[in-house]
């Protein structure tokens, strides 16, 4: 399956170009079947990949980028890696190859881009945002369009018809066409734009106001999150600081593609404790989002309702949006390594507790693979170490010491071949592998 879907990558590069030509709308689905092509992976944020696991870690390779990194790597299906860093000059987007850790290509962009994870579709174009605008590079590096917006770009996702859906800090949604870069719905604006009545002659905020603020959330930002996209239903996701308000709310939109085409808000809840401050993940069947609150809960909601459903306290404030498994696992764990790892299974109207690590507390979110293998970065007795953990019951599978320089993660991902890709704060980039391909 591998060795076909690293073949197919070419192929599906002329079948798009050729759909492109050929007079449509150029919007094939270009969702990415393979890699992890989002900052969480998929549509519905589940921190889960296509691909299977590897039972046995060893050092691949370690790519030090100069700067501190703020956001995981995008993965695409041929392996391509892409990521960004904080650089005062030079390159502040890279491309490295995953077999060999080359460095394909680079460019440098505004200062928004080190927020922002590339997003890939199925032949390896990316989608990343810099102050004020959306830009798309073919994997060549070379710039195949870009547009104005209102903000900064979060994170991209995909609609059903292969749009792009971006949605920027300020909270202007957008649904794009991947191939054009044209605007395929009217703009949608969570946060009520200034009008008449407002005065005259308000002055515009840079596109880069409030950035600092998104790490935290606050109404400086009212998008700190990536939204979540059912492509089933072209529902989407999102949390929202609106003005006036002393907290964010996860709001429910709906996408309605064709000649009529538009974005509209279906519910908004606003009461949960602290707010919802993380990103939003959804169920595989799309039944339920879950996310956490300001006060360290993890909450289930009706997807079509909002209605809260159960909620689980987490521990602490600083949880992470959880990995989400097709058979309905959630893994809860904390960016900052503060609480054990626990594995819950959703009941519909309660939750509960398969089994927890007390002895293994992650930093971040684990990144899942199709298998069933838990890819985690936790400490060790002589620094951090990769971990491989049975999801079944938590057992530890296989571990393997990251170099002491390599800092904490900022997030991590999984290759077409079931690599464990780690980004962390301290600018580097670090694969492990299989032995035989070390």
């Amino acid at each position: 399956m591998r060795g076909v879907l690293r073949t197919a990558v070419p192929a599906l590069t002329v079948v798009f170009a050729l759909s492109a030509c050929g007079g449509g709308t150029g919007t094939e689905d270009v969702l990415s079947a393979g890699g992890w092509p989002g900052r969480h992976s998929d549509a519905r944020n589940s921190n889960t990949a296509t691909a299977e696991g590897i039972d046995d870690l060893a050092p691949g390779w370690t790519r030090p980028l100069g700067a501190a990194v703020g956001s995981p790597a995008g993965i695409a299906a041929n392996g391509q890696v892409s990521v960004t860093a904080a650089t005062e000059s030079g390159c502040n987007l890279f491309s490295f190859q995953m077999d060999s850790g080359r460095k394909r290509w680079c460019t440098r962009l505004a200062p928004a881009v080190t927020t922002i994870t590339p997003v890939s579709d199925a032949v390896a174009n990316i989608y990343v945002g810099e102050d004020g605008g959306l830009l798309s590079f073919n994997e060549h590096g070379q710039r195949r369009w870009r547009i104005p917006v209102s903000g900064s770009p979060r994170s991209a996702q995909f609609t059903s018809d292969g749009n792009l859906l971006v949605v920027t800090h300020f909270g202007q949604v957008n649904v794009v066409d991947p191939q054009t870069g044209q605007l395929e719905a009217p703009l949608f604006d969570l946060v009520p734009v200034p009008t008449l009545a407002d005065g005259q002659n308000l002055p515009r905020p840079a596109s880069d106001h409030g950035l600092p603020a998104c790490f935290g959330g606050s109404e400086d930002c009212p998008v700190a999150t990536t939204p979540a996209v059912d492509t089933a239903t072209d529902r989407i996701f999102v949390t929202v600081w609106r003005p006036g308000t002393d907290r964010s709310a996860l709001v429910a939109l709906r996408y309605t593609a064709g000649e009529d085409a538009a974005v509209t808000e279906e519910w908004s809840a606003t009461d949960l404790p602290g707010g919802a401050v993380t990103s939003p993940v959804l169920s595989a069947d799309g039944s339920t989002v879950y996310i956490h609150d300001g006060e360290g809960a993890l909450w289930a909601l009706d997807a079509a309702t909002g209605q809260a459903r159960w909620s689980h306290e987490a521990g602490r404030a600083g949880a992470v949006a959880p990995a989400v498994t097709a058979d309905g696992l959630l893994l809860v764990a904390a960016a900052d390594g503060s609480i054990p790892l626990t594995a819950l299974r959703d009941g519909g109207d309660a939750v509960d507790v398969v089994w927890e690590r007390t002895d293994v507390s992650p930093f971040g979110a684990p990144a899942v693979t199709a298998d069933g293998r838990a890819y985690v970065v936790v400490e060790g007795d002589d620094g951090l170490v990769a971990a491989v953990l049975d999801t079944a019951d938590g057992r530890t599978i296989a571990e393997e010491a990251l170099e002491p320089s390599t800092g904490l993660p900022v997030g991590s991902g999984i290759g077409p071949d079931g690599e464990f890709v780690i980004t962390t704060v301290d600018g580097e980039v670090v694969v492990l592998r299989a032995p035989q391909s070390a």
